[in-house]
């Protein structure tokens, strides 16, 4: 699989340092004066300096919580998922979603959990109980 690269905007780039680097551990790559490369589970997020979000983000209805859009994270293994919630728990991040099972005994059944970044952006981990669903056209078939 190849690695995706998202630029995202942050505010304060010694705020992202801390929250990708230590709190979500996140090794640090190239960094400037206006961004900093994190290497987030393989992938390339560039947190890039910019001005603070003004408007809330909008939310859709998904198995009975109001999902923040936009969002990104990564998909996880079902135990790495589970290490990683109790990794934010220990730095006390505040779920806005607390880690959860969703889509039970259905073929899309995965954990999920959402939490915001100091800047505001809205970061969704997830794992499939059954990796092969992931781009399963339904839910429950």
């Amino acid at each position: 699989m190849q690695p995706f690269h998202l630029a995202a905007p942050v505010d304060d780039l010694e705020a992202a340092r801390n929250f990708y680097g230590t709190v979500l551990g996140c090794p640090e790559g190239r960094t400037d004066t206006e961004w900093i490369d994190f290497d987030l589970f393989g992938h390339q997020l560039v947190a890039h300096l910019a001005p603070k979000k003004q408007e809330p983000d909008h939310r859709n209805e998904v198995d009975g919580k109001h999902v923040p859009v936009p969002h990104f994270g990564v998909v996880l293994e079902w135990e790495q998922f589970e290490a990683f919630a109790e990794r934010l728990r220990g730095h006390g991040v505040k779920f806005e979603i607390e880690p959860y099972v969703r889509f039970v005994g259905l073929p899309g059944e995965q954990y999920t959990m959402f939490f915001y970044d100091p800047a505001g952006n809205a970061l969704e981990f997830k794992a499939f109980k059954d990796i092969s669903r992931l781009f399963a056209k339904q839910l429950n078939g």
